[in-house]
């Protein structure tokens, strides 16, 4: 079992930033990809970003030049430093962690809220 830690949610004006951290522990494998995803009320969960454990990472188009997820391996904590926050960006933020080893295992974080006002 892994477990995830969120923090870093609040509110925000548009165009202002924040920074989300989600640390892991537990049992933990080399190969992993970590992950963030957000949700609204009414809509599916969708990904925001996403680093495998050699520092790959991806983006959705519509936070790609504003958002930059990284993490550090050594604290076992992955980060989301979000700039030029929109009201779109606004939803609760989770933290995932795919635990790879004879197939893929997902651990969810209980998420954190961010509220971005026009």
């Amino acid at each position: 079992q892994v477990q995830l830690v969120e923090s870093g949610g609040g509110l925000v004006q548009a165009g202002g930033s924040l920074r989300l951290s989600c640390s892991a522990s537990g049992s933990m494998t080399s190969i992993n990809v970590m992950g963030w995803f957000r949700q609204t009320p009414g809509k599916q969960r969708e990904l925001v970003a996403t680093i495998t454990n050699d520092g790959s990472t991806n983006y959705a188009d519509s936070v790609k030049g504003r958002f930059t997820i990284s993490r550090d391996n050594a604290k076992n904590t992955m980060y989301l430093q979000m700039n030029s926050l929109e009201p779109e960006d606004t939803g609760v933020y989770y933290c995932r962690y795919d635990s790879i080893r004879r197939g893929i295992s997902m651990y969810w974080g209980q998420g954190t809220q961010v509220t971005v006002s026009s």
